[in-house]
């Protein structure tokens, strides 16, 4: 019987440098999409995918991250006295419970694997998620909540999959698919980074959610660095491949990249639109600007 899986990685230590000036002082992953960070949505689906201790891979200048994750003692007291009830409560909802978070720097930009490898102490001898903090996944099912599934009933490492179009298949990392294991469920039997669209095994890509088994680690222990003078994690995963199981679950929601202007406007659209309370003047406008 495989473990659960209880903790989930965040690998947050990035410069942001695309969103410069703005992360100068401000973490990219701080930034808010419509009124909260976005890295609270990454750590709302971990939750409601079972997840019970979260570990933040930092930097420097990271630190309004963990400020954001504890207890505000002067603003809960403030709002208490100005009866800022709804306020109040949403602040006390989503600060995790102490002994649920943990912090590690990552002292080199050595890569994501280097800073997946950064928990390795804190996650220990048990099965983990990784959550990229620019991707938000958009959906009535969470996608982590669908990978850990697919993971209790097969084991092994999961890693979600979505499709591009064939034509772009050198952007991102491809998986080959083996036999299909259930609605959206498959077998990986190789993962190819960036390969011509002649060459690529399929259409679908890595896309920011994984479950590991421990042994990764052990792996990028000794992994060489590789695409950019950084560890990989997709190359240790290629190690790990050729030893252990590994299966993709298919994402059908809609995937922001926050990391990247466009992506991260897209989703203050997408995520605002949901909300009643500025919804319609949203709809408003976007038509008045864009002459609709």
């Amino acid at each position: 019987m495989s473990k659960r899986i209880r903790k989930a990685v965040f690998p947050v230590a990035g410069l942001g440098t695309r969103f410069l000036p703005a992360t100068k002082a401000v973490p990219k992953e701080m930034m808010t999409v419509v009124d909260r960070p976005a890295l609270q949505y990454v750590v709302d689906e971990a939750k409601a995918a079972g997840i019970e201790h979260f570990i933040f891979v930092t930097g420097r200048g990271k630190e309004v991250i963990e400020n954001h994750f504890d207890l505000a003692f002067e603003l809960e007291a403030t709002l208490a006295a100005r009866n800022k009830t709804a306020a109040l409560e949403e602040l006390r909802a989503e600060r995790p419970a102490a002994g649920t978070t943990s912090f590690t720097r990552q002292q080199e930009p050595l890569g994501l694997g280097h800073a997946v490898w950064c928990a390795r102490d804190i996650v220990g001898d048990e099965p983990f998620a990784v959550l990229l903090p620019d991707m938000l996944m958009k959906h009535t099912v969470p996608c982590l909540k669908s990978m850990v599934d697919a993971f209790e009933a097969s084991g092994g490492n999961i890693v979600s999959l979505e499709e591009c179009d064939p034509a772009q298949t050198s952007s991102y990392g491809i998986v080959a698919l083996g036999k299909t294991l259930g609605p959206d469920v498959f077998e990986v039997t190789d993962m190819v980074e960036k390969p011509k669209p002649a060459d690529a095994p399929s259409n679908f890509f890595i896309s920011g959610r994984y479950i590991l088994q421990p042994r990764i680690f052990e792996l990028l222990g000794t992994q060489e660095r590789g695409a950019g003078g950084e560890i990989q994690l997709t190359d240790s995963m290629l190690r790990l491949a050729s030893e252990q199981d590994f299966y993709g679950v298919r994402f059908r929601g809609t995937t922001f990249d926050t990391g990247t202007k466009l992506g991260f406007l897209k989703a203050n659209i997408a995520y605002g639109s949901e909300r009643t309370d500025i919804h319609p003047d949203i709809v408003k406008e976007l038509r008045a600007t864009l002459g609709a």
